[in-house]
């Protein structure tokens, strides 16, 4: 990936940082919104966020949202229309039909990506959902879901909004909406300046071209040369053979190897599958900690407190194989730090 120095990254955790941030930079918008999201509930997050959207595209604000179709099902229709009525522009990526079923449509739009005046961006794993709107039947027993995000300022946010225009061209020429001209290319004079005091930091993607392996490739990388530890939080862990071989490869080399992974069953299939592997990583002296006060929803890592990830992709034949992910790694200690301390906050308070 391309890496970029001069960045500010900060770390948002959970909707109590993420949706105040999130809705002053709608709110301060002066010219554009680019939008993606996979789930974008009707409840009481999605319709304050809905609000903010309609109210900057009645301002003259150029909105443009990309929900999927699966992810936010029955409101989608709703959202387009409200939005749409107030001059946004709303498309529905690859809208589900129950009576069908093609592998192409588990090929779901799972980025969860804001860029405001292509001068501020938002990533990471959080949905347009409350973090206590839980599929549990007693949700009022649990806390927040624990998730993480990061807004960025400085040059990364060129290579993000590269990422979304050129998402929001292809559906547009897929969907035949007319002349959608030439596929937007990077121009040096859209690449905001630098920070003297930034980081270096890269956008992470995973399609279905030219992307496949981006997003593993790079946690295969960082974790082949750790030397101290890793530490990996994922709401859905289900690593492939070669993924596991380099964690228990760490492990006999001398690197401390933890995992943080979801505690309670959301999805029957992923959490038993993920159980299935627990044998294998404790016999080789990983560490497992489950996440049970409330759902775990994050997708992060840290590794050797100089690189780390925080994005939508979780490490699961979903994420790694077919969905749309979009992650920002960011190559700084103090960043590390704070990820590492935030996720060890949820080990010894919510394992």
């Amino acid at each position: 990936p391309l890496v970029y120095g001069g960045n500010r990254v900060r770390l948002l955790q959970n909707g109590d940082e993420f949706f105040p941030n999130l809705l002053a930079a709608i709110n301060g918008a002066a010219r554009s919104i680019h939008f993606e999201t996979y789930i974008f509930a009707q409840d009481n997050i999605g319709l304050r966020v809905s609000d903010a959207l309609a109210a900057a595209a009645d301002r003259g604000v150029a909105v443009r949202l990309v929900v999927d179709g699966f992810g936010t099902g029955t409101f989608a229709p709703e959202l387009k229309s409200r939005l749409e009525s107030v001059g946004a522009q709303v498309i529905i990526f690859r809208r589900t039909r129950w009576w069908r079923l093609e592998r192409r449509l588990l090929r779901r739009m799972h980025r969860k990506l804001v860029l405001v005046d292509d001068q501020l961006a938002f990533a990471g794993g959080i949905n347009i959902i409350d973090d206590h709107h839980h599929p549990d039947p007693e949700p009022a027993r649990l806390g927040p879901r624990f998730d993480v995000a990061v807004v960025c300022e400085g040059p990364i946010v060129a290579s993000i909004a590269l990422a979304m225009k050129r998402l929001w061209w292809t559906l547009q020429l897929l969907q035949g909406r007319g002349r959608s001209g030439p596929a937007p290319a990077l121009a040096l004079e859209s690449i905001p300046p630098p920070y003297a005091d930034g980081v270096r930091a890269a956008l992470l993607l995973r399609d279905n071209l030219r992307y496949r392996r981006t997003i593993e490739s790079a946690y295969m990388e960082v974790i082949r040369t750790a030397h101290k530890e890793v530490l990996i939080a994922c709401a859905y862990f289900l690593p492939g053979r070669t993924f596991r071989k380099a964690l228990i490869d760490c492990v006999r080399r001398g690197v401390r190897v933890r995992l943080l992974v979801q505690g309670r069953i959301e999805y029957a299939i992923q959490h038993y599958g993920q159980e299935a592997l627990y044998s294998q990583f404790l016999e080789a002296g990983v560490e497992i900690h489950e996440y049970e006060t409330s759902y775990l929803h994050a997708k992060v890592a840290v590794v050797d407190e100089s690189w780390a990830t925080v994005g939508s992709s979780n490490i699961d034949p979903y994420s790694l194989l077919l969905a749309r992910e979009a992650n920002v790694a960011v190559y700084d200690a103090a960043f590390a730090r704070d990820l590492r301390t935030a996720l060890e906050r949820a080990i010894d308070e919510h394992s």
